[in-house]
């Protein structure tokens, strides 16, 4: 299984980016996708995660402001980020797990983002 994550970039806080994860190769079709982020100085931290049936999880620092979905048919994740804020930037890395026994955790390369003050 491969992650390939887009969509960071450089923005001023208060504005808005969209994060992409596309997954390819033989997927289960029960999972969780989702992202974590992992700013310098700081341990990785998840963000945001939604299974296979929708259901969805969010950091307390991102509720209201960040919005997770995603496309089953193309094995795509997205995340929403508005009202971006300084202490948002990290790298941003995607992930998929299987929700069988063993759980296989899959990673994307990462994406950076940015927020200027």
């Amino acid at each position: 299984v491969q992650l390939q994550a887009s969509g960071g970039g450089l923005v001023q806080a208060g504005e808005s980016l969209r994060l992409s994860c596309a997954a390819s190769g033989s997927i289960f079709r029960l999972n969780i996708m989702g992202w974590y982020r992992q700013a310098p100085g700081n341990q990785r931290e998840l963000v945001a995660r939604i299974t296979s049936g929708g259901s969805t999880n969010y950091a307390d620092s991102v509720k209201d402001r960040f919005t997770i979905s995603r496309d089953n048919a193309k094995n795509t994740v997205y995340l929403q980020m508005n009202s971006l804020r300084s202490e948002d930037t990290a790298v941003y890395y995607c992930f998929l797990e299987t929700a069988v026994i063993p759980r296989q955790t899959y990673w994307g390369q990462g994406t950076l983002v940015t927020v200027s003050s």
